[in-house]
C-alpha cells in the first residue's frame, strides 16, 4: 500500500491514479491538509472504534508502545472530493521510553498521527504493519541522511546532487557490512582510518596524498592513506 507522506499536500488526483494502477492507497493526513485532519480527528473522537490492535517493542534502552485503531468513515466525506477515495480512518497513539545513557534515566515522548485508507478490506493490525514497516524506511534513511549526515544543515549550493550521491555510497557501503548505528559508525571511522578498510566491499587500490596548512605551522602536514572503492 503505497504511502503518499511528502510535504505536499495530499491530493484527489494521487488517490485516483493509486486505484488506476489496481492497488490501495493508505496515506498520512498531515497539517498540510488542515482541514481533512481536523474533520479525521472529531470522527474519531466520537465515532465508535471498528477495529484495534495493540503492540510494544522493549530492548536495548527503549520501550514503544503502539496502539491502532480503525473507525468507518461513512458519511463524513460525502460533500467533499475525498468522499469516493477514502473508507476508513486510522489513529496510531504512540508513548516511547528511551533510557538516557548519561543520566539513567527515561524520557518519554508521546505522537499520535492519523491515516486514511481507500480500502475498508483492512484490519488494524494489517495498518498498523504498514505504518511500522513505513517509519522503518523514514528511520533508516531519511533520519539518517538529514541529522546523522547533516543534510537539513548542508549549504552547498553548486551541484549538491553530487554530495547527495557520496552520501548513498557510503549509507550503502554501511548498510552492507551490517552496520546499525550509521552516527556511531562514521564517528570511529573519522578516528581510524583502518575501521573504513574493514566493511564489506572495499578494497585499497592507490595510495593517495592529502595536504593541509598546518594550525600551528606555516609548514604544510602531509598524510598518506589508502582509498578504496566499492566492486
Amino acid at each position: 500500500m503505497p504511502d503518499h507522506d511528502g510535504c505536499h499536500a495530499l491530493s484527489k488526483k494521487t488517490l485516483e491514479d493509486v486505484a488506476a494502477s489496481g492497488n490501495q492507497a493508505l496515506v498520512q493526513v498531515k497539517e498540510n491538509q488542515p482541514a481533512l485532519l481536523q474533520q479525521l480527528r472529531n470522527l474519531t473522537e466520537t465515532a465508535l472504534v471498528q477495529d484495534q490492535s495493540y503492540s510494544r517493542d522493549d530492548g536495548h534502552g527503549r520501550l514503544e508502545e503502539r496502539l491502532v485503531e480503525t473507525f468507518d468513515i461513512g458519511d463524513l466525506l460525502t460533500d467533499t472530493d475525498w468522499h469516493q477515495s477514502l473508507k476508513i480512518v486510522i489513529r496510531t497513539s504512540r508513548v516511547r521510553l528511551l533510557r538516557n545513557t548519561k543520566t539513567g534515566l527515561w524520557d518519554e515522548s508521546s505522537e499520535v498521527a492519523y491515516y486514511a485508507a481507500s480500502t475498508d478490506h483492512l484490519t488494524a493490525e494489517q495498518a498498523g504493519k504498514a505504518i511500522r514497516q513505513h517509519w522503518g524506511i523514514e528511520n533508516r534513511n531519511h533520519y539518517v541522511r538529514d541529522v546523522t549526515l547533516g543534510e537539513d544543515d548542508s549549504r552547498i549550493r553548486t551541484n549538491p546532487g553530487a554530495m547527495a550521491r557520496m552520501k548513498s555510497f557510503a549509507l550503502n557501503i554501511l548498510r552492507a557490512s551490517q552496520i546499525k548505528n550509521v552516527s556511531q559508525a562514521t564517528w570511529e571511522n573519522a578516528l581510524c582510518f583502518d575501521n573504513i578498510l574493514k566493511l564489506k566491499g572495499l578494497q585499497p587500490i592507490r595510495f593517495a596524498h592529502f595536504f593541509w596548512p598546518g594550525q600551528w605551522s606555516k609548514k604544510w602536514i602531509y598524510f598518506d592513506f589508502p582509498i578504496s572503492v566499492v566492486d
